[in-house]
């Protein structure tokens, strides 16, 4: 059981509830996620397990897909649904063409300020715990790219919305700041998580599901195996002696009739039987360095 298991994370549950669940299903303690969801948000959440924890570092930064609802009229102190309001409420008509015009100053590489509610650290605590005790929170604003913003359909005053955008990025900042924009306050109704890098929905269990297959001893059906995950890295096939070389921290070398490890920064190390034994980092032409050993 090393790879990932792609949950489809149910409403209502955090992130760290279904890792814990997951451990149960399991019984296995060593399983991590790969970014956090808010608890009301559902859908794709990749869970990384066994020795394939490690490779935890390469997903940081993954492009995620989103499709949620922007409710328009009033802001809430956690920039969605779950908060409590902090402006009054107003009637508010959108208009297709006019919302995506605006939306305009969101798409592209723009400065975000991360929601007061959120995981964010401040002097080593999260800034959630700080907000709900009605501490001041200051959180620097970071820089995100939004790749693309979608107006799917409109309803009243809520918006249905697509939005891709790299790793780090809030959503309901998103929605919060559309809201200021247009004077009338704006709130994360939904938001549902559709890809998480190479990701996607399609991929995902329920927690049902993942409680059925367990009970049957097959949820090993579920998941990627470790060898499969970033495919963006050229597999090289290392024999019995390589692997013990990387095993012990050695260089290995890729064939030079390999096209696709040229010039790639990193190559995944896959043995006879198709496991992945290492990630190893360019050193020389055509040598890698063992820089994670599974």
């Amino acid at each position: 059981m090393d790879g990932v298991i792609v949950v489809d994370k149910p409403s209502g549950w955090t992130s760290h509830d279904v890792v814990g669940k997951m451990r149960r299903l399991a019984n296995m303690r060593k399983i991590g996620h790969l970014g956090t969801l808010d608890p009301s948000a559902t859908g794709v959440l990749p869970l990384v397990l066994g020795r394939a924890t490690r490779l935890a570092q390469f997903f940081t930064r993954d492009d995620k897909l989103y499709e949620g609802t922007i409710h328009f009229g009033y802001s809430t102190d956690s920039y969605d649904a779950d908060g409590e309001p902090t402006s009054p409420e107003v009637a508010v008509v959108l208009d297709h063409d006019a919302l995506d015009k605006l939306l305009d100053q969101f798409r592209g590489e723009i400065w975000q300020t991360p929601p007061a509610v959120s995981a964010k650290k401040i002097g080593g605590r999260p800034a959630y715990e700080l907000a709900r005790k009605n501490l001041p929170v200051e959180l620097a604003p970071v820089r995100i790219t939004i790749h693309e913003i979608t107006v799917l359909s409109i309803a009243g005053c809520e918006a249905r919305v697509r939005i891709h955008c790299a790793g780090g990025t809030y959503i309901r900042s998103i929605a919060h700041d559309v809201g200021k924009s247009m004077s009338c306050g704006a709130h994360l109704r939904d938001l549902r998580r559709l890809s998480s890098g190479d990701f996607r929905i399609e991929q995902a269990r329920t927690i049902e599901q993942l409680t059925t297959l367990a009970a049957e001893d097959r949820l090993a059906s579920a998941l990627i195996p470790a060898a499969e995950l970033l495919p963006e890295f050229p597999s090289e096939f290392v024999d019995l002696v390589t692997t013990g070389q990387i095993r012990n921290g050695r260089d290995f070398r890729v064939s030079p009739f390999h096209s696709a490890a040229k010039d790639a920064r990193f190559v995944k190390a896959i043995s006879a039987h198709g496991e992945l034994i290492a990630i190893g980092e360019a050193k020389l032409p055509m040598v890698y360095h063992p820089v994670l050993v599974l």
